[in-house]
């Protein structure tokens, strides 16, 4: 009791006699790119969890060297945000080598921790890289309070809660232990508890626990019964196929709730993303944090957040076990879900205040006549009709229809660099 009473005191304030929030959560962001980790920070992330290119999971993903990861703090200390490496497989025999020294490596370029499940790496990392916080990983599947006080015990700085935990153990966990909790917010959610599926090594030998899942889940499957040795298929070509794949996980509507529960990093998941995703969840969660805790008696759920959200969806959502265990509604059997609504058009590289030109780089076609959006953290959505194209010397183009093509048009409303355009799909 007296742990729930200290920390509700560091939790809520009274300022000129209104309520305020004075434990901001941090807003914790994936990047899977270096380009990927600057556009988090630039739209307002606290912190980006980053793979390496050993020892953590998403092999698929373009991950960081060492020299990249140093660049990256640097970049990231511009604007007082913290750096986390995922080394958050189970290690093998032969995953062991050259351990030591990429723990050392990592402390060196300034990371600030590592997210990590394996206990070998925990207490090599403790002995040869003491200045690193030591994260657990979702992958230890840490779902009741006293698991998450014998890694308080173990000396652990942080633990990253599974998806599967809801609003009520997470309360209880914060009232029984004085530790750091992450919880996840938005992004993909595991058929099973994270990481504990084998259906990727059985069917395709990519090792989940150690970065090579297939998402075996999504695929489409026709299904058979066995009836006197023979196979009988059980639906035609009239049916849906069958899937088991969990919706997509968006808490934004709870994030009041997880604030006030005292839970200090609400993560994001997607290292795999496009930045235009990345840039898109990060700017919707970075506000809905930002207004509660500075009036959480009057805060209100904005239609707009929840439709800029859907800007960037390719899956059905839902918020899996946060207020109950989740139903069929929650699982996605026979049908993928909704497409993206909008797709990401170009990253703005410059505008001229003096002739309103605007220079940006291509990501996906358009043409003069479109109606496209901008968006960005220093400005507020609008639209524009697409006036006349030019490539980067001044000839008149019928469409961007290059990829990483640098175009100029014009556009009377101010941009800034890394604000992004987008187009809605017919």
């Amino acid at each position: 009791m007296a742990l729930a009473l200290e920390q509700n005191d560091k939790i809520r304030g009274i300022v000129d006699g209104k309520r305020v929030i004075t434990k901001k959560p941090e807003l914790l962001a994936p990047a899977g790119s270096l380009e990927k980790l600057k556009v988090a920070v630039h739209y307002g992330a606290d912190a980006v969890f980053i793979g390496g290119r050993e020892f953590g999971l998403r092999s698929s993903a373009d991950n960081f060297s060492i020299e990249e990861m140093r660049e990256g703090v640097g970049f990231a200390n511009k604007y007082g945000a913290k750096i986390y490496v995922t080394t958050n497989i189970f290690a093998h025999n032969e995953n062991m080598d050259g351990l030591e020294q990429y723990l050392k490596d990592i402390e060196s370029a300034g990371v600030t921790g590592i997210i990590v499940a394996d206990p070998l790496i925990i207490e090599t990392c403790r002995t040869v890289a003491p200045k690193l916080e030591i994260h657990l990983s979702t992958q230890q599947s840490l779902s009741n309070w006293k698991a998450v006080q014998y890694w308080k015990e173990e000396g652990l700085h942080r633990v990253v809660l599974a998806r599967e935990v809801g609003g009520e153990e997470m309360k209880l966990m914060k009232e029984k232990v004085d530790i750091e909790i992450e919880a996840f917010v938005h992004g993909a959610m595991c058929i099973a508890y994270s990481g504990r599926c084998v259906l990727s090594n059985h069917m395709t030998a990519r090792d989940s626990n150690r970065g090579g899942c297939c998402q075996s889940c999504r695929w489409d499957y026709d299904l058979y019964e066995v009836e006197d040795g023979a196979e009988k298929a059980l639906f035609d070509d009239n049916h849906a196929p069958f899937a088991m794949s969990p919706k997509d996980l968006k808490l934004i509507e709870a994030i009041p709730h997880m604030i006030e529960l005292g839970i200090d990093s609400l993560k994001v998941e997607g290292r795999m993303k496009s930045i235009h995703y990345v840039a898109t969840v990060v700017s919707v969660y970075r506000k809905v944090i930002d207004a509660y805790c500075a009036d959480p008696d009057n805060f209100i759920i904005k239609r707009e957040w929840l439709e800029e959200l859907d800007k960037c969806a390719n899956r059905d959502t839902a918020e899996a076990f946060f207020h109950d265990a989740p139903g069929h509604e929650e699982q996605m059997f026979g049908v993928h879900g909704r497409k993206t609504t909008y797709e990401f058009a170009g990253l703005i590289l410059d505008h001229d205040p003096a002739s309103n030109i605007v220079t940006m780089q291509q990501r996906n076609y358009f043409k003069p006549g479109d109606e496209v959006e901008f968006f960005g953290p220093e400005i507020e959505n609008f639209r524009l009709t697409m006036g006349e194209i030019w490539d980067e010397d001044g000839n008149s183009l019928d469409a961007a229809r290059h990829p990483l093509q640098i175009v100029k048009f014009k556009c009377d409303t101010p941009l800034k660099p890394h604000n992004m355009m987008r187009k809605e799909n017919n």
